[in-house]
């Protein structure tokens, strides 16, 4: 599994956690935060998705 797809995935669910509080605390601009780490997170998983099938 390629370093990237762990980055990923943690970003992912900080942004998740990041847009949860946001929403608790009516926080918009912490919901926008955690909306962009979310999409980071898939982007970079996806490049460490590919990384691991060009591996092979």
């Amino acid at each position: 599994m390629d370093k990237d797809r762990i980055a990923g995935a943690a970003k992912q669910a900080k942004g998740a956690l990041k847009e949860a509080a946001g929403k608790a605390l009516g926080d918009s601009k912490l919901v926008t935060e955690g909306k962009s780490d979310k999409v980071e997170g898939k982007i970079q998983n996806a490049i460490g998705g590919l990384k691991d099938s060009l591996k092979k």
